[in-house]
């Protein structure tokens, strides 16, 4: 499957390595593929160099030796979701086929797409048995 790790998802497997989306994100590497848009992208690089900018560096050096499909950033409106800086993203994942969604925003979460499935990172867990 291709798996699409949100931008919260993302910081917080960073940031708590022994946390649910930290096993999330090894789960889908090692058994999906992981996929992110350029919107992801910035905005976790914008998050972190805000919030910790220290760990820049390191976060260049993570995204360097990850393994995952990188898709370009959609304007174009598929489907509507309340937060615009969203949008591209759904745009994104719908485009380029992403089977799942994972994370913690409320506003995907809500959607109640069959694909992309948008799921947090329990719920995909447990579908995983995981």
């Amino acid at each position: 499957m291709r798996i699409l790790i949100d931008t919260n998802i993302l910081i917080s497997a960073l940031l708590f390595p022994h946390s649910k989306p930290a096993k999330a994100l090894t789960y889908t590497i090692s058994e999906h593929q992981l996929v992110l848009c350029d919107q992801n992208l910035f905005e976790f690089r914008e998050v972190i160099g805000r919030k910790n900018p220290e760990l820049l560096p390191a976060i260049e050096e993570f995204l360097h030796e990850l393994c995952f499909e990188r898709i370009p950033t959609k304007q174009k409106t598929i489907e509507r979701i309340r937060d615009p800086k969203d949008q591209p993203i759904l745009n994104a994942a719908m485009s380029a086929g992403v089977d799942i969604i994972v994370t913690g925003d409320k506003d995907f979460l809500s959607l109640q797409l069959k694909k992309p499935l948008c799921m947090t990172d329990d719920q995909f867990l447990r579908s995983m048995d995981k």
